[in-house]
């Protein structure tokens, strides 16, 4: 018999978990084309001089047992010191307390997971809410008597008065915060990030980015928090993910591991070839047949034939691959899919100009990453990378941050030269108090586009693109940009773990990949049932 193959397009977390669980569960064996120089994706480490970019920000924490024992067995966990340590999820707890012996050190290994506490806040009115927002004395304090009675009573209105059906994301937020809270803190940040009013945005989104999490949710946890529940967690399936508070992240970023799972894919008989992008794909009916490749630096072309193919190029890209008469509306559909861009300016500084209060004095800033709501800049998140890992960052004593702006290719600030980048956020930064540009040392810019695909426009007709191309019965669609679903890195890894079972089973149909979402009960009730 012949040697079965399967042609993966991406080296992303999709794409590599397809090519690692391949070769570990079946006798196919793995090509894998990345059109960039990156491992990684959108999960990528960027280096730049002697310190390390996380673009976009990475935790490493799922509701899914699969995805948490995959990052293990990938990296295992650094050594806890209380060897008390405890990961819970799925209402169960693996007791790691080995790991205080057994466990990597990461001040002599590195591949090894670091466990790290999730701090994220609102910078809004020049001053800081805690996120997810939580009703206590000192959010109310700050947000003022006439706004909080206001929050109050627009809260209750929306509880007793929910508005059916859920056609858009404002309808979405509304019904769960209420129409102040909502033009208070959801309303301006969102419309930043997508470029579109809310009110031109599907709920759906809504539905896979903010889940369950509602005020009574938030109040709930934050209950439970100052009784001690929640102590000692990472990821807990009955907690929200904006709530979980402890999480597991790679020494040196999320492209640490990912580097590491191309070189296992390539020990264990598989290829990951870098610097090649698919441009076209051959069909005989419903299937698909070869793909050629182009290396754009050498202008060589290859064929590469295969059993099965597995996509996580943006959609709109793919269906204009396919040889195959794809019918006019389809390709009006996906021709006229949307994404955002982003921009990351990475900065290093001698010090922030804010500080963090403790008893010893000011100190940094302890967040991950802290969402800019102030409508007067650009910018949309700010990342603290000294607080993703300390690894990241070359030189302890300086401050290394992320400036994140969404975009769209077509926009002026995208077409900024560096320079004019980097003076442009900085100055912004300086404008709302969180920088001193006197103290900036360094700075780099990173572009990337189509990170975000967008649920707007042509969006609301892509269910006749999902109905098409699902007939290609060896073709399997995963990955963000794959499914143009926004995933989170655990549901992009499951949904090629998922096509991996197709083929094993021998399923052909594509349901169960489309029903992977980011509400990760997976259609399960909390009774199990």
């Amino acid at each position: 018999m012949s040697e079965r193959k399967a042609l993966i397009i991406g080296a992303g977390p999709a794409g590599l978990t397809a090519a690692f669980e391949l070769l570990k569960r079946t006798d196919i064996r793995p090509i894998v084309l990345e059109k960039s120089e990156e491992i990684g994706g959108i999960s990528r480490t960027v280096r730049y001089k002697e310190n390390r970019m996380d673009i976009g920000g990475h935790r490493f924490f799922s509701k899914s047992d699969r995805v948490m024992n995959w990052w293990m067995e990938v990296m295992p966990v650094e050594a806890q010191a209380d060897g008390n340590f405890q990961i819970t999820y799925q209402r169960q707890s693996r007791d790691v307390a080995a790991a205080k012996t057994e466990g990597p050190d990461p001040r002599v290994e590195d591949r090894v997971m670091l466990v790290r506490n999730r701090k994220s806040r609102i910078y809004f009115l020049r001053q800081f809410f805690d996120y997810p927002i939580q009703l206590s004395a000192d959010t109310l304090k700050r947000l003022g008597v006439a706004r909080t009675i206001r929050i109050g009573l627009s809260y209750m209105q929306s509880a007793a008065h929910q508005i059916k059906p859920e056609k858009s994301l404002e309808t979405f937020f509304i019904n769960r915060f209420g129409k102040e809270l909502y033009r208070t803190f959801f309303k301006s940040y969102t419309e930043k990030v997508w470029g579109v009013p809310c009110d031109q945005i599907s709920a759906e989104w809504g539905a896979q980015r903010v889940k369950g999490l509602s005020i009574t949710r938030a109040l709930g946890h934050f209950l439970k928090k100052k009784l001690g529940r929640t102590a000692g967690d990472i990821s807990q399936k009955s907690t929200e993910t904006s709530l979980i508070e402890r999480f597991l992240y790679p020494k040196y970023g999320p492209g640490q591991l990912w580097e590491y799972v191309a070189e296992d894919v390539k020990a264990k008989g598989g290829t990951v070839t870098k610097g090649w992008k698919v441009h076209k794909l051959f069909t005989d009916g419903f299937r698909i047949t070869a793909a050629e490749a182009v290396n754009p630096e050498t202008g060589d072309v290859q064929r590469l034939e295969a059993d099965y193919f597995f996509s996580t190029m943006p959609i709109k890209e793919l269906m204009r691959c396919l040889d195959a008469p794809v019918p006019a509306s389809v390709l009006e559909v996906s021709d006229g899919l949307q994404y955002r861009d982003f921009i990351t300016v990475g900065v290093l500084l001698s010090k922030l100009a804010i500080k963090e209060d403790s008893e010893t004095g000011g100190k940094l800033l302890r967040d991950n990453w802290i969402y800019v709501q102030e409508p007067d800049v650009e910018v949309g998140r700010m990342q603290v990378f000294n607080n993703w890992s300390p690894y990241l960052v070359g030189n302890p004593d300086h401050v290394w941050i992320g400036l994140e702006y969404f975009c769209y290719e077509t926009d002026e600030i995208w077409r900024k030269p560096d320079a004019e980048m980097i003076d442009f956020a900085t100055r912004e930064m300086e404008k709302i108090g969180i920088i001193h540009r006197a103290d900036v040392l360094d700075a780099c810019v990173i572009r990337v586009p189509k990170t975000y695909p967008a649920y707007f426009g042509m969006y609301e007709r892509f269910e006749e693109v999902k109905s098409y191309i699902s007939r290609f019965e060896n073709l399997f669609l995963v990955g963000r940009n794959g499914m143009h679903k926004y995933n989170n890195q655990d549901h992009s890894m499951l949904t090629a773990m998922t096509a991996v079972d197709n083929i094993i089973e021998g399923r052909v149909d594509k349901a169960n990949l489309w029903s992977l979402n980011t509400e990760m009960e997976y259609h399960e009730s909390k009774d199990g049932k």
